[in-house]
């Protein structure tokens, strides 16, 4: 090689996705909805942006998605995509895509349906994961699901 030839290009390396941080807070299925707005509270109160975060629920719909469909699913599904405030959903609504953080309230549910919940839920998550549930019960499915 002559000076001042600097040899073949290579691409600059791709940083790999880092994997979201995991977080349990221990709740009942009939607490597991209080536990997830009390870690959106939280999650406000410390500075992340509304539109950052994505509540999802395994079992009955969050009281505020339950009302945003009484408008129609085009109105519910807009304020998705506006991205501009928190969003609650259904774990498995197909609609949904990658925020920030995820809440995952376990509030009922059967097994297959957390146990696939749980890993699309950390596929959405680009930095932390909260999963609001009875812990012997969230750990026994991740282990099983994943």
């Amino acid at each position: 090689m002559r000076p001042g030839n600097p040899g073949p290009r290579r691409a600059p390396a791709q940083a790999a996705p880092a994997t979201p941080q995991i977080q349990l807070i221990p709740a009942s299925a009939e607490g597991a909805l209080d536990a997830a707005d009390e870690a959106v509270d939280l999650l406000l109160d410390t500075g992340r942006a509304p539109g950052e975060i994505l509540v999802l629920t395994t079992g009955a719909p969050h009281p505020w998605a339950a009302h945003e469909l009484s408008f129609g699913e085009a109105s519910y599904w807009a304020q998705h995509e506006a991205a501009d405030d928190v969003f609650y959903a259904a774990a498995d609504a197909g609609r949904v895509t990658r925020r920030p953080v995820v809440v995952v309230a376990v509030n009922g549910g059967d097994d297959a349906s957390v146990t696939k919940a749980l890993p699309a839920a950390l596929g959405l998550a680009g930095a932390l994961l909260i999963v609001c549930g009875d812990p012997q019960r969230v750990n026994g499915l991740l282990s099983a699901g994943v």
